[in-house]
């Protein structure tokens, strides 16, 4: 008996994306692809993705995960499909792909979220995995093209709707048909139900991202005023050191407040914030 975990360990992403682009171009070769043997289909599968990643899992392995992304990547499509019949107008992309995840998610048998997005656009145009787009009725001049409400039918005539037959009760249902009604009603209680809960999640994104939006603006105004506090600072200093009083001074203090005033002139004159040099130390004219 095989051992649980295959040679090579856990699957990576580069690992799916190769067995699914070996998987389409084996399987959906116009050639060949139809006429192939399950064996003889997974052997080829194998050799191309040994020749793509270098990995060395077994066909078994292939096979075994296959099975595991069709699981995933068929779950995915009905969640799209769903999404795309539930989007209103003035939804985007990211509220499809949100219905579409609140889809996933709900219909169990697995994870809770689709992650296999790479594999997704390898496969979405087989013929497997195309979503098949839901549009509204037809209807042809606002009216429906079956129309029960009048008919020509030669069976309504006046001899019928004169009749002074009183008509029959309607039968009532069988089991069966009783439990259908069930699970239909429970059905569409299942997607008003997800209906309302993409919207809700719909609304808290949008309240996210103003919430971020006046967090990032409150942000930017506190740098910016912690800026003009250490600008206004540093002005207040360099006014200080201009108008020092040195008169009082040893020839060294002087010469120290000397060099300090030629460094805020130098800063105001040519934006230069580098401390003067020390060539005054051994100036004799100081």
């Amino acid at each position: 008996m095989a051992s649980s975990i295959e040679v090579g360990g856990s699957w990576s992403t580069n690992e799916d994306i190769a067995l699914c682009q070996s998987w389409v171009n084996i399987s959906h070769d116009p050639i060949t692809g139809n006429e192939m043997k399950f064996h003889h289909m997974w052997s080829k599968i194998h050799g191309e993705f040994c020749q793509r990643s270098g990995s060395i899992r077994t066909e078994m392995a292939l096979s075994s995960r296959w099975k595991l992304l069709n699981k995933e990547l068929g779950k995915w499509r009905n969640a799209l499909t769903k999404a795309k019949a539930n989007i209103q107008s003035g939804q985007n992309l990211t509220d499809e792909m949100v219905q579409a995840q609140m889809w996933f998610g709900a219909m169990g048998q697995g994870k809770k979220s689709f992650v296999h997005f790479q594999c997704w656009e390898i496969v979405k145009d087989c013929s497997r995995f195309k979503i098949i787009p839901t549009g509204p009725p037809v209807v042809m001049n606002e009216t429906p093209l079956h129309d029960s409400t009048s008919t020509d039918s030669p069976l309504d005539s006046p001899m019928e709707t004169e009749s002074p037959f009183v008509p029959r009760p309607p039968r009532p249902i069988g089991r069966k048909a009783a439990k259908a009604k069930r699970g239909a009603t429970s059905s569409n209680d299942c997607v008003t139900l997800l209906e309302q809960i993409a919207k809700s999640a719909t609304l808290r994104i949008e309240r996210d991202l103003k919430r971020d939006e006046m967090d990032k603006a409150r942000e930017e105004a506190f740098a910016l005023q912690q800026q003009m506090a250490q600008e206004k600072d540093i002005e207040d200093r360099e006014m200080k050191i201009m108008a020092m009083d040195t008169s009082h001074m040893s020839p060294e203090t002087k010469a120290y407040w000397k060099v300090r005033r030629r460094d805020v002139m130098r800063k105001k004159l040519f934006n230069d914030d580098g401390p003067s040099n020390t060539d005054w130390l051994n100036d004799e004219n100081h």
